[in-house]
């Protein structure tokens, strides 16, 4: 532990040097530091690694969902909060409420992964538009050569 611009530092790490935890308070927060380094000489990842790895990153992302709707559910009790003061100063100074505009439709997130999953009825309606659409294109072909065989055959035959 050390003192840095009057912060307190502190850094552990176990007897292998593989890991390391550092915790960093200051400036209104604390951050914790995790690092995870390989010895020299590992010759790769055992089953058993990978297993920890990849349990360790599913804990991970569940941290940062669940860190996510923390934020969100305390952004929303402070609007509710902030609704309910500007509810007040209306109702002291008889001030009516403005229109509600309806809130604009979430765009896509660029991350593929968070993106909103598709139901099985709008994935049928994707096919059944893809097959109208091929449907659709067959039926103008067929229907423009049949034309064209019509008008070759009245060509060729003259009735009397």
């Amino acid at each position: 532990m050390f003192l840095d611009n009057n912060r307190i530092v502190s850094v552990t790490a176990n007897s292998r040097g593989k890991s390391c935890v550092g915790t960093y308070c200051g400036g209104g927060g604390t951050i914790e530091i995790r690092l995870k380094t390989r010895a020299v000489g590992d010759g790769g990842e055992s089953a058993e690694d990978k297993e920890k790895n990849a349990e360790a990153e599913r804990e991970r992302l569940e941290a940062i969902r669940e860190a996510e709707e923390r934020r969100k559910e305390k952004h929303r009790k402070m609007e509710e909060e902030r609704e309910k003061m500007r509810q007040e100063i209306r109702d002291k100074y008889n001030i009516k409420k403005k229109e509600e505009l309806p809130e604009p439709v979430q765009e896509e997130p660029a991350n593929p992964l968070m993106r909103k999953k598709k139901t099985p009825e709008e994935l049928a309606k994707e096919a059944e538009m893809e097959e109208e659409d091929e449907f659709t294109k067959l039926k103008n072909t067929i229907e423009t050569q049949v034309n064209e065989l019509k008008s070759q055959i009245e060509s060729k035959c003259n009735l009397q």
